[in-house]
């Protein structure tokens, strides 16, 4: 590790006192499971916005509340409650290279995986959680997701393991690591939602996107030049000098002020 300077120190920190507010969630895809105060709808679509989240914002956004609006505005009671039928509704959803097959198997997943559980936070525990960063959790909801959990797996598509990322290819796991700020986190700014305890805020890893990674090798904080898992451990490396509790809440700083055209 390197030491980083007062300077940046106090701008970073001054940076997540800036973004880290609700005024901001308005045009970010955490909006989404915002809309809901079930913590099982609050998972569901908290997943699926952070699933979806590449490309531009407003269409992020459009997709979530069409997905919402397909299961009659009642996630976690659709996914229980519904009846093959409805399933038709899904049939020509598509966002990028996300499709109905993907869909179906969301829902696929989601219904035996709540059969059984009653949050989502327990499909990312290993049996050892208590681990310095998330990689593990990661891995080990990978394999569970894409068919090797204890669910009837026989319906999974191969084409939907690329939306789910994984440490062991070297990515940078940017939507799951987001999707897991946003449970995990805790303080009192009203965006991320803490709902999840048994995994830890120190043992986040932070989100590297373009604004992320552009940012972050601007002030001097990300040496590595390609963006992958090696990098956002290198980087959340740095920010846990600054912060070994809450190392990710400085992704507010980054990410707002390389979105907002600051740097």
């Amino acid at each position: 590790m390197y030491p980083v300077s007062d300077e940046i120190i106090r701008l970073l920190h001054q940076k997540v006192s800036q973004y880290n507010q609700p005024a901001f969630i308005d045009k970010d895809p955490i909006s989404i499971p915002h809309r809901f105060t079930l913590k099982q709808d609050i998972e569901i679509m908290g997943f699926w916005a952070a699933m979806l989240a590449w490309g531009q914002r407003p269409v992020i956004l459009k997709k979530s509340q069409e997905l919402i609006s397909r299961m009659d505005g009642a996630p976690y009671d659709f996914i229980r409650n519904h009846q093959e039928s409805d399933l038709k509704r899904f049939l020509h959803f598509k966002h990028r290279t996300f499709n109905a097959t993907d869909a179906l198997y969301f829902l696929h997943f989601f219904r035996q995986y709540y059969q059984q559980h009653d949050s989502l936070e327990d499909a990312f525990l290993p049996d050892d959680p208590d681990t310095l960063t998330v990689e593990p959790h990661l891995i080990l909801f990978h394999n569970r997701f894409c068919g090797g959990y204890d669910l009837d797996d026989s319906y999974f598509p191969a084409r939907t393991r690329k939306h789910i990322a994984t440490p062991a290819r070297n990515s940078t796991c940017k939507r799951l690591l987001m999707f897991l700020r946003w449970m995990v986190r805790q303080d009192n700014a009203g965006v991320d939602f803490g709902i999840w305890t048994r995994i830890k805020p120190r043992q986040l890893v932070i989100p590297i996107d373009v604004h992320v990674g552009r940012v972050a090798r601007t002030f001097g904080l990300l040496t590595r030049e390609q963006s992958d898992w090696k990098a956002a451990l290198e980087l959340t490396d740095v920010l846990r000098q600054l912060d070994a509790d809450d190392p990710v809440k400085f992704d507010f700083a980054l990410f707002g002020a390389g979105v907002e055209g600051e740097f």
